[in-house]
């Protein structure tokens, strides 16, 4: 067996296992990563090391980090209550505020998950005791966590930059935010029609919203920090997992979090998730197995169906795996190859097919948007029925996203270059 087929195979066992176990599939990535390139493929040991992600995984340390503070200290759960105030008492606002809310966060910088634990909580009760339905408002929530987490000042967005940089389409991360938040617009909007949210809007009835809490002195200097951070990576292009982390420094010795406190919250799990796949895929490309997972789905694909194609594929694995820790950096470094062996197509959208069609169905229930929306459903009862709504929503959100990947990818391919 060939170098380059133990590479491949090593990839589709670290996919399989993100989709049946709990094992933390970076790690083992890295172990696969050494065993096949330096005993099968006789990489130097040094080689293999180099195709570990350094940068990147400063980026995801110092972003995570840095929010880690704001959601220790409070910061982060404030905003998310002051934001649901805004409702104006109307039910049928709820669910769309909800989503800017989540969306928002999730731009800013948190990332979809921590969106999504921070508004869920709130959310769900407040929507419930209004009359929304649970379906409803968990399809808000992690949508609109999913709608603003290819921001490039995201963890995830920042992942998703280096990985675009990485197969020569840098410069793309605001243009891949947009298409990927009007996706989960237009699927958001189908969700708020189709359950009921037109009603709740004429009806006028009143909703509760979440008691405010004070703001302090700590959360102040918390909020002007990340805004600061915020101006720099955006209008000046620093670093931003480099000055995340001196951001966070000035936060810490302000006293604003105690880092014990803090420390936990950076999720290390889905840093080495993302980070080992990724060296495992630099074996890959080094053995030539890179060459033979992009022919597979060469076979099944054209220049013309490409793009719906790998949406489905990528979705269809996400719906049981990791999307940033998994699906993107596995499928992503493939593109130029894809596009290569199926004999046309644009790059860029058939990178936009992957990210929008994997993010699409993470609501469901089995991955980890859903599972926090289905933990803060007080009622058992509630909450299997949920589990089995959001479960068929997330399923159906493979086809719907292969077909709406598909056309935005269309449209990005035939608007004119700058």
């Amino acid at each position: 067996m060939t170098p380059a087929v133990l590479a491949l195979l090593a990839l589709l066992l670290a996919i399989g296992l993100s989709m049946t176990t709990r094992i933390n599939v970076g790690v083992l990535a890295i172990a696969l990563a050494w065993g096949i390139g330096v005993y099968a493929a006789d990489m130097k040991v040094e080689a293999v090391i180099a195709g570990f992600p350094g940068g990147l995984f400063l980026t995801l340390s110092g972003v995570t980090f840095l929010f880690a503070i704001a959601k220790a200290n409070g910061t982060l759960e404030i905003l998310a209550r002051q934001a649901a105030r805004a409702v104006l008492g109307n039910a049928g606002l709820l669910p769309i505020v909800f989503f800017l809310l989540a969306g928002v966060l999730s731009t800013v910088g948190p990332g979809a998950i921590l969106s999504v634990a921070l508004v869920a909580p709130i959310a769900m009760p407040a929507a419930a005791a209004a009359g929304v339905s649970n379906l409803l408002t968990a399809i808000m929530v992690g949508a609109g966590a999913n709608a603003g987490n290819m921001s490039p000042i995201s963890s995830v967005g920042a992942m998703v930059g280096g990985l675009m940089e990485g197969i020569g389409l840098p410069g793309n991360q605001w243009l891949l935010w947009v298409v990927n938040f009007g996706a989960h617009v237009v699927v958001a909007g189908a969700a708020y029609f189709l359950f009921g949210g037109p009603r709740l809007l004429r009806a006028g009835r009143s909703a509760r919203t979440p008691d405010a809490k004070p703001v302090s002195r700590t959360h102040w200097i918390t909020i002007a920090v990340t805004v600061a951070w915020m101006i720099g990576a955006v209008v000046w292009r620093v670093n931003p997992g480099l000055s995340a982390f001196a951001a966070g420094t000035v936060l810490m010795l302000l006293r604003v979090a105690e880092e014990r406190d803090v420390i936990p919250l950076i999720p290390l799990d889905v840093i080495f998730m993302v980070t080992g796949v990724t060296m495992l895929i630099g074996v890959l490309e080094a053995t030539g197995g890179m060459d033979l997972f992009t022919g597979m789905i060469a076979r099944v694909a054209t220049p013309a169906t490409i793009n719906p194609v790998i949406a489905f594929v990528t979705g269809a694995i996400s719906t049981y795996s990791s999307t940033s820790g998994v699906v993107l950096p596995a499928f992503l470094p493939m593109v130029p190859g894809l596009v290569r062996q199926v004999g046309g197509g644009d790059p860029l959208a058939v990178a936009i097919s992957i990210n929008v069609g994997s993010a699409l169905v993470d609501v469901s229930p089995l991955s980890t948007l859903g599972a926090l929306c289905v933990a803060t459903v007080a009622d058992r009862v509630a909450a299997r029925e949920l589990f089995r709504q959001l479960l068929i929503w997330g399923l159906s959100m493979i086809v719907v996203g292969a077909v709406l990947a598909g056309l935005l990818a269309n449209v990005v391919s035939s608007a004119p270059s700058p």
